[in-house]
């Protein structure tokens, strides 16, 4: 394999990945020696550096594909206003799940989810919008989560009994308000939540704590 094939591949797969992965590994998977490796990650290092937009992360013996710092502004006030709403709408959907399937654990609404709602549990709970109820009498006794009496005030119930059906609820959409102050959430009718273009929430930054080598 030629040495510009080489890092090539290795950029196509930093990309794809979106996340770290250790060179040990990219070295197996590849099937190349290292002093190879080594010159095709020269490559990548002279490509992705000073005023590119991306940099390329060097850090306990992993690679990952990160933005330029000097443009994490531009960064943030394009994709935050995006990723607060697709995080409200995560957590509206885990939370119209507890209302209807209480008392329930977090595994069980991540099998309705059929993905990794620990954020949005966590972020719920210290929204008073959720509490722990219980326990389940199984392996590990899990913690149950049931909603609070902040959720009925801010879904205008009287009681837990008063839900409406799951289709009227789920029509009444979050938004992140500007001001802080007045709590995370504001119901507002007539706006319709597309559930089918839910992913993930969004996890810790992974790279915190790290000893991370910035190549320039």
């Amino acid at each position: 394999m030629d040495k510009q094939n080489l890092a090539n591949k290795l950029e196509a797969v930093l990309f794809a990945s979106g996340k770290e992965i250790e060179i040990d590994f990219l070295l197996e998977k590849l099937q190349v020696a290292r002093a190879d490796f080594n010159k095709a990650f020269a490559q990548l290092q002279k490509k992705y550096s000073e005023d590119c937009g991306i940099h390329i992360l060097k850090f306990k013996n992993k690679l990952q594909f990160a933005t330029n710092p000097q443009y994490i502004d531009a960064v943030a006030d394009v994709l935050n206003p995006i990723r607060e709403k697709e995080l409200t709408k995560a957590m509206l959907e885990t939370l119209s799940i507890i209302a209807y399937k209480q008392p329930i654990t977090r595994l069980e609404i991540e099998e309705i989810r059929g993905v990794d709602c620990t954020y949005a549990v966590q972020t719920l709970s210290k929204m008073n919008m959720i509490e722990v109820v219980g326990k389940k009498d199984a392996i590990g006794k899990p913690l149950l989560f049931g909603t609070t009496d902040e959720f009925l005030k801010r879904f205008s119930l009287n009681d837990i009994n008063d839900l409406p059906d799951y289709e009227t609820l789920t029509d009444r959409i979050v938004t992140i308000p500007d001001n802080k102050d007045k709590g995370l959430f504001d119901m507002k009718s007539n706006e319709e939540i597309d559930f089918d273009s839910l992913d993930k929430e969004p996890l810790p930054e992974h790279l915190i704590g790290e000893q991370i080598e910035i190549i320039e």
